[in-house]
């Protein structure tokens, strides 16, 4: 966190800048992927920088004109009474008895108190912006049944509708007013029950559950009928089509009545202080309606038979010394909960908006802002409150919404309790009542009441839970992800640190050997399908994308540029950049430090050294992406300028990367390129060579019915014996074939491995004329499939017998037995004579190779050691082992010249 970033959002203690348009205060709250300190923090700028950004203080610019009490305490109160103080807790009591009742207010204050304490927690961590939980949109509202009543209730969700277009400010004065309007009402209401004496209640007309003309009676103050009212005794709930009630609808309909603690947080983007205010007045708006409700159950318990709290639930209107009051509660209680979650799912929606938590889907309720009202927004939320007042029996909509503001307020609970574990170190709220039990007791107790609630609702709403979350990482940006933080990053950092320790290097064992790869890349726009293959080749291993950039200027965007590249590939793979004087010391480097703990590369991949001109896959892709591209192509072509760069990046969206053209020089020698890959076994890496995957096309080979195959030829053609052609160099290249074959895209392929018969010579002396040389045992073949077999090696063999059968070829290939080896003869294999017979032999096998490789999608060849670094004619030799590997692979399908060091296969279990 930024040293200049407040801790408590205080104006006066920081130099905090907001945004003009609130984002969200709580991101975490919808889902686990949100901000890691659940609040979005912006430093402030300098006054009058043009950035997007003003001062903080200024509340006149940014619309914090918003104190605790009209802020957060005015609009959670009247949240949290809305129609059940004066409609529902008759229902709740007449039905539950007052002993359940006072239990059931336990366990939902208990469950509010919990994810009050994570709220507090969350909004003290930081500066806290507009936007509030992004959970919920739904409201309760006083629908019973009828249509003409959708009409009333239209009206009154419309003009709900008008305030919410005026704004903010008007909403905090209603709410004020109306807060005072309800503290009267519910004192007249306290009032009667201890004045009004037993008096007859008339049974409501849309009561078709007791005969017309039964009538109601109310006792007054009597032990008798608190006795009856101590215990449950459900029955019927007239306004749902008698449908019989029980704990579970009388939970829903008490929790939907109580669940407006989000309502201040809503509102975060209006407060002057948020950090201040929204523990403040939520937890004592939670203190003052829980103790209303306990003695508002009290006395109904004492007062009113239960048979009529049952068949009345407006008997609070005939009781009342002024029965008006009670209707003019009930229209100002209904109507500020109402408000209160139209104004706050409107902010929601337009945090969402501009923050894209799905893309650019939502980005017309953005252009539907006027004045900073987010017009389209409550437009939007309005609608979806018509269409829930369709549903019609209030406690029908209860359990919908309980479920669903439960839902908020268990992924509130979570993302609090996981930054909590993460143990960030920038988690510091000023909140000091909140620990993981508080978040975990508020997680569990959500959990299980929503099914106690209703089981098919809370399955359902997990699993639009689950969907949204899906959406978000599909749609979201990464950018805005990296702008929040993520909860998901923190957790995985904490349990990879933890499981990176135990992965202990000592315990390595070749029965899970699997490669670890660091793949050195020049130019990445010429390389993309050998990228793509590693991928595949890797095996569930590390896989590392490595670049070295020669001299010191260190670019802040390179390593943007090609995380981007990685996203573009869509590989899994990480990527290491390092600045160098020389390539060859910046990819010791990579080597040494690439990795961490005992993930680190064993195995060093590097594209092959030669004159081709780099194909450019970048081009390719942006003159496939459409008709209008290439006419900006042809366009540009007339003007003189690249078609592809704009900004460091190309018209496809992707990075410029350079990348060498005709005419253009290599940035490395041959001498430097052979002393990098000496370099690489002297540290005991295994070494690939790859040379032709611009020819690769893995759509082509699935596709195709004439590739058919993956050769492997485990014959060193430096030194070509058949003695034991399984050494630690072909065992390891035989796993690296089978580890592709393995695959999806590549498992119709057919693995071939060819047995090449040759002649050879005890003799250590080099001889340049003809000679017998006498024949050595050949390698059985049905020893070979033995080998095969016990590696678990599904694979056809094909005998080569043209090393054996030509005398002249095998006198050629001596020459080169002395060159691995690096003898004193080295002078002589240097010579004009002995350098054409080698390149000679060399044709000789890469025709062997073509021949043979028609219907060859990838060859794996074994790869003779380099020249040491320290030899006397080291430049020299340098230039004729890349030259004899060219002519070793001229033509060839994409091939992997590969050096294995280490044990990697194992024939028992």
């Amino acid at each position: 966190m930024n040293a200049q970033t407040s801790i408590n959002g205080d104006p006066e203690t920081a130099p905090i800048a907001a945004a003009r348009r609130p984002a969200s205060m709580l991101r975490s709250f919808g889902s686990l992927f949100g901000s890691s300190n659940g609040v979005n923090r912006r430093v402030g700028t300098p006054q009058g920088i043009n950035n997007g950004y003003v001062e903080f203080g200024n509340p006149e610019r940014t619309g914090r004109t918003l104190g605790t009490f009209a802020g957060v305490f005015s609009p959670v109160a009247l949240s949290m009474f809305s129609a059940l103080v004066f409609i529902r807790v008759g229902f709740i009591v007449g039905n539950a008895g007052l002993y359940i009742t006072l239990l059931q207010f336990f366990i939902a204050y208990m469950i509010l108190l919990f994810t009050v304490a994570s709220v507090c927690a969350i909004s003290t961590n930081g500066a806290v912006e507009g936007g509030g939980v992004y959970c919920g949109y739904f409201a309760a509202f006083i629908p019973d049944g009828t249509w003409w009543r959708f009409l009333f209730c239209t009206v009154i969700n419309t003009s709900m509708l008008i305030v919410c277009l005026i704004g903010a400010a008007l909403f905090a004065k209603t709410s004020v007013l109306i807060l005072g309007i309800v503290t009267v009402v519910l004192l007249s209401t306290y009032i009667s029950f201890l004045a009004v004496d037993e008096m007859t209640i008339r049974k409501p007309g849309e009561n078709t559950l007791l005969p017309n003309g039964t009538n109601l009676t109310y006792t007054g103050l009597s032990a008798d009928t608190l006795a009856e009212n101590l215990y449950s005794h459900y029955g019927q709930d007239y306004t749902s089509d008698g449908k019989t009630v029980d704990f579970a609808t009388t939970f829903g309909v008490l929790f939907a009545g109580v669940t407006g603690i989000m309502a201040g947080a809503n509102m975060s983007g209006e407060l002057k202080s948020p950090s201040k205010s929204i523990p403040g007045g939520t937890l004592s708006a939670v203190a003052f309606t829980f103790v209303a409700y306990v003695i508002l159950a009290f006395l109904m318990a004492f007062t009113t038979p239960a048979s009529t709290m049952q068949n009345n639930y407006l008997f609070l209107m005939p009781i009342n010394f002024w029965p008006p009051f009670i209707a003019i509660g009930i229209l100002t209680a209904t109507f500020s909960t109402g408000l209160s979650n139209l104004i706050g799912s409107s902010r929601i929606l337009e945090a969402l908006s501009k923050d894209q938590v799905f893309g650019s889907w939502l980005n017309f309720i953005v252009k539907g802002t006027w004045k900073g009202n987010p017009i389209v927004a409550v437009v939007i939320s309005w609608a979806l409150v018509e269409a829930i007042l369709l549903i019609g029996s209030l406690n029908t909509i209860a359990q919908v919404n309980s479920v669903l503001f439960m839902l908020s307020y268990l992924a509130t609970n979570l993302a609090c309790l996981g930054i909590e574990l993460t143990g960030a170190p920038n988690f510091r709220p000023l909140f000091k009542y909140f620990t993981w039990h508080t978040c975990l007791f508020g997680l569990l107790g959500t959990l299980i009441m929503m099914f106690v609630i209703n089981p098919i609702y809370a399955s359902l709403s997990i699993i639009l839970c689950l969907l949204l979350v899906i959406a978000l990482h599909l749609f979201s940006p990464a950018t805005q992800a990296a702008q929040w933080g993520s909860i998901s990053q923190a957790l995985m950092f904490h349990q990879v640190r933890k499981y990176l320790l135990m992965l202990d290097p000592r315990k390595d064992h070749v029965k899970f050997w699997r490669p670890q790869m660091l793949l050195l890349v020049s130019s990445p726009r010429s390389c993309c399908p050998l990228v793509d293959f590693i991928n595949d080749l890797k095996k569930g291993g590390l896989y590392v994308i490595g670049h070295v950039k020669v001299g010191d200027d260190d670019d802040v965007e390179e390593n943007k540029r090609w995380l981007l590249y990685v996203d573009h590939m869509r590989v899994k793979a990480f990527t290491e950049i390092t600045y160098a004087s020389s390539i060859r010391e910046g990819v010791q480097h990579l080597i040494r430090l690439s990795g961490i703990g005992a993930m680190k590369p064993n195995t060093i991949i590097l594209g092959f050294y030669d004159s081709e001109t780099p194909k450019d896959f970048f081009q390719t892709l942006v003159l496939k992406l459409s008709l209008l591209l290439k006419v900006l192509v042809l366009f540009s072509f007339f003007r003189g300028t690249s078609p592809y760069k704009t900004d460091g990046f190309n018209i496809s969206g992707l990075p410029d990367f350079p990348i060498r053209r005709d005419g253009e020089t290599k940035q490395i020698d041959i001498k430097e390129y052979v002393s990098i890959l000496s370099d690489i076994l002297r540290m005991k890496k295994n070494l690939c060579l790859c040379r032709h995957f611009h020819r690769l096309d893995k759509d082509f080979i699935t596709k195709s019915k004439h590739i058919k195959y993956i050769d492997v030829w485990p014959i060193n053609v430096f030194n070509p014996k058949t003695e034991d052609p399984f050494d630690v160099v072909s065992l390891f290249m035989l796993q690296l074939a089978v580890i592709i074959n393995m695959l999806a895209k590549w498992k119709h392929l057919r693995l071939r491995v060819f047995l090449c018969e040759t002649n050879n010579t005890n003799s250590s002396t080099f001889e340049t004329h003809d000679e017998t040389i006498p024949q050595m045992e050949i390698f059985n073949r049905t020893k070979l499939e033995q080998s095969l077999k016990s590696l678990r090696i599904n694979a056809d063999i094909l005998e080569i017998e043209d090393w054996a059968r030509d005398t002249e070829f095998s006198r050629h290939s001596r020459i080169l037995k002395h060159f691995i080896s690096q003898t004193e003869h080295s002078a002589d294999i240097l010579s004009e004579e002995n350098l054409n017979r080698s390149l000679l032999y060399m044709q000789r096998v890469n025709k062997i190779l073509r021949d043979r490789s028609d219907q060859t999608a990838v060859s794996f060849i074994y790869l003779a050691a380099p020249p040491k670094v320290d030899h006397p004619n080291f430049n020299e030799l340098s230039a004729r082992y890349i030259e004899l590997l060219t002519e070793l692979t001229v033509d060839m399908p994409p091939t992997i010249l590969v050096h294995g060091v280490s044990t990697v296969t194992l024939t028992t279990l």
